[in-house]
């Protein structure tokens, strides 16, 4: 059975597991207790034998789900079925007195155990899931390399689907709530492996080192802390120090005029032709620049607008210095604008331009 189907299924299942459960077998109990009033085996033996059929084959579509192939996809509905059967569950073993007592007798005990036994099963299941997913994150093979700088596909999946696993499901239950309870089934076998918590943290671990490769990351301050989101910030900073040597370093040096070992360089020992050299190598290197990194996207606004003013505080003053020291000599020769192309403000207006995603740049 494709996906789309059972998940249908399971829709109606649990619709029909609440109705059967409260409208249909409460008032038949009670039905079958008014007419065999007196008779307590008679009785308890025909509501038994009445409506084990039909709660057996409620129960098998459960059965036969936490028994099909498990995929990440799974998990919300089989926490849907778990938190359904909990619900349930008190009313079929007469841990509350708000619904007539339903299998209360001797000859309902195979159905009460079924029900107890299918709500481990889902447990089991789900977090068998949770985990299959972490192994998943930290296994993923996939060779696609983002070239654009936006955010890899890998990253978007697992961030959803946490953020949709911690959130609110469609039925107002809380995915979060429900899944502690799911592991809490299992806490005493193994506590390190049986928090979802700590399995959130292992699959966001192997989420970073699955992407250390493809150089890419993300965060979640709201479930992992402020501790983690401040080591995860700092190795952000690092990659952000490391984009600029590799991106900018090399233009830098264009602009970087040494000084000599008996002291400073006057213009009079650089040549026209020299200078020359430096302002075409400066434009031509700041034009490829351009044209490619604003092709690239950073889609956190935050992390865009630090890189852009990151190198804009550095190659700008860089610049107006050299233009300053160096300009006239180009001005007072022959078509200076051939090698003077940008003011400090084309460069600030530029650089803003940067991690947009444009895929066509109108030409200048």
């Amino acid at each position: 059975m494709n996906w789309e189907v059972l998940e249908a299924k399971i829709e109606k299942w649990i619709h029909n597991m609440r109705i059967s459960v409260k409208l249909l077998f409460a008032p038949e109990k009670k039905i079958c207790d008014h007419i065999l009033d007196g008779v307590e085996s008679l009785r308890d033996q025909a509501f038994a034998e009445l409506t084990a059929n039909s709660f057996a084959m409620l129960l098998s579509l459960g059965d036969a789900t936490v028994k099909s192939k498990r995929s990440p996809e799974k998990l919300f509905p089989l926490i849907d079925m778990f938190e359904t059967m909990r619900k349930l569950e008190p009313e079929v073993n007469l841990r509350t007195l708000i619904l007539v007592r339903i299998f209360r007798s001797k000859p309902c005990t195979e159905m009460k155990e079924a029900t107890q036994n299918l709500r481990k099963l889902l447990a089991k299941t789900g977090q068998e899931t949770f985990t299959d997913f972490e192994a998943a994150v930290k296994k993923d093979e996939t060779k696609s390399i983002v070239v654009d700088g936006s955010v890899h596909p890998l990253t978007s999946y697992v961030v959803n689907y946490i953020k949709y696993l911690f959130g609110v499901s469609t039925r107002g239950n809380s995915y979060q709530a429900t899944l502690s309870l799911i592991f809490q089934e299992f806490h005493n076998v193994d506590p390190h492996h049986t928090d979802p918590k700590s399995v959130l943290m292992r699959i966001i671990e192997g989420l970073h080192n699955n992407l250390d490769d493809k150089s890419k990351q993300s965060e979640a301050r709201d479930l992992l802390g402020d501790d983690w989101v401040q080591i995860h910030r700092r190795i952000v900073q690092q990659y952000a120090k490391q984009y600029k040597k590799v991106s900018w370093e090399k233009i830098l040096q264009c602009l970087v005029v040494r000084s000599s070992a008996s002291g400073p360089i006057e213009n009079s020992n650089i040549t026209r032709e020299s200078v020359k050299e430096r302002f075409k190598s400066f434009n031509s290197q700041f034009e490829e620049l351009h044209q490619r990194q604003c092709q690239w996207i950073v889609p956190h606004r935050e992390l865009r607008g630090s890189l852009r003013d990151s190198v804009t505080k550095v190659i700008v003053p860089a610049f107006e210095l050299f233009l300053k020291r160096f300009g006239p000599m180009m001005e007072s020769g022959k078509n200076p604008q051939k090698y003077i192309r940008f003011t400090s403000k084309d460069l600030e207006r530029m650089h803003n331009e940067f991690f947009e995603g444009k895929k066509r740049l109108k030409k200048k």
